[in-house]
């Protein structure tokens, strides 16, 4: 084999494991980004939910500031809602509307855990998951 060769063969190798290795480089930094949304679900006790996968998060944001965003999003939710901060009541979200004592209403969770006070004033962290559902 000529010298010529043994370079180019070599040449290619070292483009190939450098390529292989920035590659594998790029995925770590992606991966240390820190989140910057939160994630809300609107289940509506029908089969249909509504999913929301990267609200933009900001500092002091509460459960009712992501209903909010998604709202204000191009395939947003219509919300009707009275009262503001602790005494925030949400009455509807699209056309499913509480039904009061014994039937469906809108309930939140953070992450899995049942709400400890109102939607607005209950705060979000970055990478939080709300799931609102209409439910007995």
């Amino acid at each position: 084999m000529s010298s010529f060769r043994i370079g180019f063969v070599h040449s290619q190798a070292c483009v190939t494991l450098i390529a292989v290795v920035l590659a594998a480089m790029s995925c770590v930094a992606v991966a240390q980004e820190p989140a910057t949304s939160v994630r809300l679900t609107i289940d509506y006790g029908d089969g249909v939910q509504k999913s929301y996968s990267s609200l933009p998060w900001k500092e002091k944001m509460t459960v009712f500031d992501a209903l909010q965003a998604a709202e204000k999003h191009p395939r947003g939710i219509q919300l009707d809602y009275s009262g503001s901060g602790e005494t925030i009541f949400i009455k509807a979200i699209d056309d499913a509307r509480n039904e009061g004592a014994g039937g469906s209403n809108w309930r939140y969770q953070v992450n899995d855990q049942p709400a400890r006070y109102s939607a607005g004033v209950a705060e979000l962290k970055v990478g939080d998951t709300v799931a609102w559902r209409f439910a007995k």
